[in-house]
């Protein structure tokens, strides 16, 4: 989330003005994350978020996220849920952008998920993978494997501004990852983008998952990879470990309902190298091309680094849970 188009309040009433959700009391810019702009909105006595997009979301994919979110919601999973204009469309249009309006979600996100959070996300997760086996929805992986050559070709005379041995260290990184990518596991709808800003909780319980954005088809176990990185390490950049018992907590809950099968395990490795790889990447992509004028709080690359190191140095799944 983030303020890249800046609305006065008679914008937001013209915008509210086809729906029927009561008159604007509040509204506020939400200004974490990087992606689309997004507004809290307090309208009759409900709130709600208000989200504009931008840079890497089509057209094309909105009905996909709508679609998948009122599915969820349809099936008792916890998230937002888009609101119809008076068209009875869940994207409507302001000056030339697309938005869409969806409920408030109760709860809120925690910087650092305790093992008991981790196992309980893991269940979570394992549910949503299976309630999206029936939908008749597909969206291709715009940022899968396939795209990370050509984001890095973009920064690669560029990045060592970062960190000068950034180039050689996404090369070589880059290199494992398309030598060792799997070919056929077990695929369907992924969030693709649980961080812990995406994951809410109440009283330290579930509340559920917000910003569906990056949502897609693609391996099931991808998804894990990206929770090992995003959830499951702990310390400052310069000193990180991976925390296994988090790890196997995750692990514990999704196998619950979705078991893991052995082919998935050997592939965690290199699915957790190039999860790190994307997340580094697209980091590196946005700290080099910010907007200008753009309220934005733009996420560090060099998170990133240490993670590799540890995915580039572990030798199957036991390294991640036993």
């Amino acid at each position: 989330m983030a303020v890249y188009t800046k609305l006065n309040r008679s914008n937001i009433e013209e915008i509210l003005s086809n729906y029927s959700i009561g008159l604007l009391k509040e509204f506020k810019g939400i200004e974490e994350g990087i992606e689309n702009t997004n507004y809290f909105l307090l309208a009759g006595d409900k709130k709600y978020i208000l989200t504009i997009y931008e840079k890497r979301v089509k057209k094309e994919d909105l009905p996909f996220f709508s679609n998948l979110m009122t599915g969820l919601d349809k099936a008792g999973f916890k998230c937002p849920v888009p609101i119809q204009n008076n068209n009875n469309k869940s994207i409507s249009n302001f000056n030339s952008k697309n938005l869409m309006i969806v409920s408030f979600l109760q709860g809120e996100s925690k910087n650092n998920l305790t093992s008991d959070n981790c196992k309980s996300l893991g269940s979570e997760i394992a549910k949503m993978h299976l309630i999206t086996n029936d939908f008749k929805i597909h969206r291709k992986n715009d940022l899968s494997i396939d795209s990370w050559r050509k984001i890095f070709e973009q920064v690669k005379d560029r990045c060592s501004e970062i960190h000068k041995d950034l180039p050689g260290l996404i090369e070589s990184n880059l290199k494992d990852v398309e030598n060792n990518w799997p070919k056929d596991l077990p695929r369907g709808i992924i969030h693709a983008d649980l961080f812990s800003d995406n994951i809410f909780f109440k009283d330290n319980k579930f509340s559920g998952i917000i910003d569906f954005y990056f949502s897609c088809n693609d391996f099931y176990a991808f998804e894990i990879a990206i929770c090992f990185n995003a959830l499951c390490f702990d310390g400052l950049k310069n000193n990180l470990s991976f925390n296994i018992t988090k790890a196997k907590n995750f692990m514990h809950g999704y196998n619950q309902f979705r078991q893991l099968s052995d082919n998935e395990k050997k592939y965690i490795k290199v699915l957790s190298q190039g999860s790190a790889l994307r997340f580094l990447l697209t980091r590196v992509f946005d700290a080099l091309n910010t907007v200008e004028g753009a309220i934005v709080k733009v996420k560090d690359p060099m998170e990133y680094l240490g993670r590799l190191e540890f995915h580039k140095n572990s030798k199957n799944f036991e390294d991640y849970f036993f």
